[in-house]
């Protein structure tokens, strides 16, 4: 979008997205967006307060706890939520990787891999 932002005073929206792979529609409500993140989803909005307790949890007790332990904290709680979606908020690129590893152990929230064995 920064790009668009940057090009789009001397050539316009439409012919700048016609070169990059985007509709002018979506740069158009992105833009909206911007400025009234009420116009977000209900996913985008579920998956902010869903991240929220993610960390919660996490920090409550102690940042020991793997995207199972999370996981299985939450339905506790009575917040109804996939595994996989606990384990896709957890990684940083967004990719999910809430599974065993080899050795089935569980993988660790923050960022920091696999717990130790």
């Amino acid at each position: 979008m920064s790009f668009i932002d940057a090009h789009r005073g001397r050539y316009g929206v439409g012919p700048v997205c016609a070169e990059v792979p985007i509709a002018p529609s979506t740069y158009y409500e992105h833009k909206a967006r911007e400025e009234e993140p009420e116009r977000a989803p209900g996913r985008v909005c579920r998956d902010e307060w869903l991240c929220g307790e993610i960390r919660r949890v996490y920090a409550e007790h102690f940042g020991v706890y793997g995207v199972r332990k999370v996981w299985r904290q939450l339905r506790r709680e009575g917040v109804a939520v996939a595994r996989c979606t606990v384990g896709a908020a957890d990684a940083p690129d967004g990719a999910a990787r809430g599974g065993a590893g080899p050795a089935g152990e569980d993988h660790a929230l923050g960022g920091a891999g696999r717990a130790p064995r």
